[in-house]
């Protein structure tokens, strides 16, 4: 059950409903975000709801079954909007498209790519400056150095910079320098740093565990918005499987079924989800007709010279394509509701 507060409710007002949540046997848990006060109420006792929904100081009260409540569509039927400033938005019926290279390597690389998004009227540029590797001895990113340097030229062009954090450590060195905090996919479920990204005011894009299920990506999100924060995106990127042929099994279901079950924006990851150059494409547009708000792609001036993940990322004219046939297959779904 999740009640929603008014914001002038008194501490007596407090006091009788925490007494009504007692007397029913239901625990209470407080939850205060950027945009309103919560109380995700647990527990098995049936009741009549509208015993606590007329009481005073109350604004809205949903009985939610899932045990994923805050991120459930069950309690918010319309969906959220993650507000990134300067009109860029996401969620919002307009799709976003997030993308450059695996890893930011040099001054000349992000001056390339950010010419490049700036011609395509990318507004959102991606990119990784810690980099978790499978080998030790791989390229590992440029670090906190790194990402001021791409925030200085990033800031000056008016895009946007979606980034991933791994550890706790690292979020307060990284908060003034970053517009999303991404979470990847070996992250998922490190609840100490899905607590710690829930107590800060800053967009969060969470992608989906290696071996992860949609429920275990739903209640990793609840981890942020019960910490405080919801500015929450999902992100499929596709789960192992016993196939060998690609890097990974993208799961167009997972997006429908995310949309269906939660009113965070979902975005697809097709550069991962498949990991080769020539299936980026139609694995997208897959994702955008499950109903994806975005795309997080990758893209390099030369991918066969990029320090990560080359084999699966887009040179500038292939993506100046994709890009198009992304935008145009997104307005041909929004038309296709309509019929």
């Amino acid at each position: 059950m999740i009640i929603q507060l008014e914001k002038n409710i008194t501490a007596e007002q407090r006091k009788q409903l925490e007494k009504k949540l007692g007397d029913i046997q239901y625990k209470a848990n407080d939850v205060k975000t950027q945009f309103a006060d919560y109380i995700v109420a647990v527990g098995k006792t049936d009741f009549d709801i509208r015993s606590i929904g007329t009481m005073e100081g109350i604004r809205d009260i949903h009985r939610v079954s899932d045990p994923y409540k805050l991120v459930s569509k069950k309690w918010k039927v319309n969906d959220s909007v993650i507000d990134l400033g300067d009109d860029v938005k996401i969620g919002t019926g307009e799709f976003a498209i997030m993308a450059g290279p695996c890893s930011i390597e040099s001054e000349e690389q992000i001056a390339s790519t950010i010419k490049h998004l700036k011609e395509n009227g990318i507004r959102i540029m991606r990119g990784g400056v810690y980099k978790p590797r499978s080998s030790p001895y791989s390229f590992r990113g440029l670090g906190i150095d790194g990402l001021k340097m791409w925030h200085e030229q990033a800031k000056e062009a008016g895009l946007k910079i979606v980034t991933e954090v791994m550890m706790t450590e690292q979020i307060d060195a990284m908060m003034d320098y970053v517009d999303i905090f991404q979470v990847g996919a070996r992250n998922s479920q490190n609840f100490n740093l899905l607590d710690a990204l829930g107590k800060v005011d800053k967009p969060v894009l969470l992608k989906r565990g290696i071996s992860g299920t949609i429920d275990e990506l739903l209640q990793a999100a609840e981890y942020i918005f019960s910490n405080g924060n919801e500015k929450i995106m999902l992100c499929e990127r596709g789960i192992r499987s016993y196939e060998g042929a690609y890097r990974n099994c993208f799961d167009v279901n997972a997006i429908a079924m995310l949309k269906e079950k939660t009113h965070l924006p979902v975005i697809a990851d097709p550069s991962h989800g498949i990991g080769i150059r020539s299936f980026v494409e139609p694995v997208g547009l897959a994702g955008i007709m499950a109903g994806a708000d975005g795309v997080i792609m990758e893209v390099h001036h030369t991918p066969e010279k990029a320090f990560s993940d080359g084999q699966q990322t887009l040179d500038y004219g292939q993506a100046h394509k994709t890009y198009q046939k992304f935008s145009k297959t997104f307005l041909l779904r929004e038309e296709m509701k309509q019929i």
